[in-house]
């Protein structure tokens, strides 16, 4: 499908979401559901960040680094022993959306949180997160791109990506998914081939499916 005309059925879903959905005490996320198909998510390794034109929140970030900076919630290297239990590092990965760090701590950082960060795919990457020092222009830097991108991963055949939130205008909500859409695109051994369909919804609303043949 062309990306003109997936923009028009985009348009269309989501004017038919806004129309049937009953108006809620809270900005409700937009959540884009992608089905894949002759995808095997054990054999394949899905796992990208793709940075949108339009935030859709601000990300609750934890750095590793040698002192406390300001600009982030930080755990310093001296306190890397209070994560030792299991169900710590557990409550530890699952509260932040993103990890950064200082380079020099990355040993360290691996050995003491390697076990809860790797399988959740929150371990500090160069590609977003691995900083020279905690200088606060690098740390402001980094923040900004941790807030405008998102965390793909494909762990069974169907993924479910927030995009937007209610609240925002339709040429931007479309526009995310276009990005999102383009990307996941490039990341797939056999193209528009290993996607099924798409689906759009609001929190509480049900999904409207969009093909893309």
């Amino acid at each position: 499908m062309a990306e003109e005309n997936l923009q028009g059925h985009l348009e269309k879903a989501l004017a038919q979401l806004r129309k049937e959905n009953k108006k809620r005490k809270f900005d409700q996320t937009v959540d884009l559901i992608v089905n894949l198909q002759k995808f095997d998510a054990k054999k394949n390794s899905l796992n990208l960040i793709v940075s949108l034109s339009h935030k859709v929140k601000d990300k609750k970030v934890c750095g590793f680094f040698e002192m406390k900076s300001k600009k982030v919630e930080t755990i310093t290297k001296d306190e890397f022993k209070r994560y030792s239990k299991k169900n710590e590092l557990k409550k530890l990965a699952k509260h932040y959306d993103f990890f950064i760090a200082e380079a020099s701590l990355m040993p360290a950082v691996a050995t003491n949180f390697g076990k809860a960060l790797g399988p959740s795919g929150k371990m500090p990457s160069p590609q977003l997160g691995i900083l020279p020092n905690s200088d606060d222009k690098l740390i402001d830097a980094v923040l900004a791109k941790i807030n405008s991108s998102i965390k793909i991963r494909a762990k069974e055949s169907s993924i479910k990506i927030p995009i937007g939130k209610e609240s925002m205008p339709d040429d931007k909500i479309i526009e995310n998914i276009l990005t999102v859409y383009n990307n996941l695109l490039k990341s797939l051994s056999r193209n528009k081939e290993n996607i099924k369909n798409i689906e759009i919804k609001f929190t509480m609303t049900k999904p409207i499916k969009i093909s893309i043949k």
